[in-house]
């Protein structure tokens, strides 16, 4: 893994974390616990920050970004963002799933119970709307998030994830 301090700035990791060890983090980056950084993954707190809160999985060949001195990334609790999605410069509340391939631009912000589809690409300053299901480009309400959905996808995922971590971490205390 590559850790790096960036402008005097060194990323925080919270408890119980697995970072995969081509993943790259670097400059203000601080995390909550059980969280999870996946293969290729790239977060760049370099030119502004990213703070996640707890049970955040960031999957595999994601790219997690700012804009300089303008628009920070902002990550909830229990929130999945997919493999090879782009998150930029946004809020993302609590309970979301961020599908594979999505890109979130600057200033949107994806409030909590959400999910953002597969392929998705939300333009900036979007606001995506509490319990929502956006797709497209660019992405549009599409339904609202049933009950089912928020256990059999957006918990069920970020619990794996926690799961799929512990898998790597008992590895490697043996």
């Amino acid at each position: 893994m590559l850790i790096k301090t960036v402008r005097g700035k060194t990323p925080e990791f919270g408890d119980n974390c697995f970072i995969a060890e081509n993943a790259t983090i670097v400059g203000e980056v601080k995390t909550g616990n059980d969280c999870s950084i996946w293969f290729n993954a790239v977060l760049r707190g370099d030119v502004h920050f990213i703070h996640m809160g707890d049970k955040v999985n960031v999957q595999d060949g994601a790219v997690i970004h700012c804009t300089y001195q303008k628009s920070p990334t902002t990550i909830g609790n229990n929130v999945s963002i997919g493999h090879n999605a782009i998150v930029h410069g946004c809020t993302i509340q609590d309970n979301v799933l961020v599908g594979m391939g999505s890109i979130i631009m600057d200033d949107c912000v994806v409030e909590s119970n959400s999910i953002i589809a597969a392929g998705a690409v939300v333009t900036k300053g979007t606001i995506i709307e509490s319990g929502s299901i956006y797709a497209g480009m660019p992405a549009k309400k599409i339904k609202a998030v049933s009950p089912e959905l928020t256990s059999g996808e957006i918990d069920r995922i970020a619990n794996n994830y926690v799961k799929y971590a512990s898998w790597f971490t008992e590895e490697e205390s043996k």
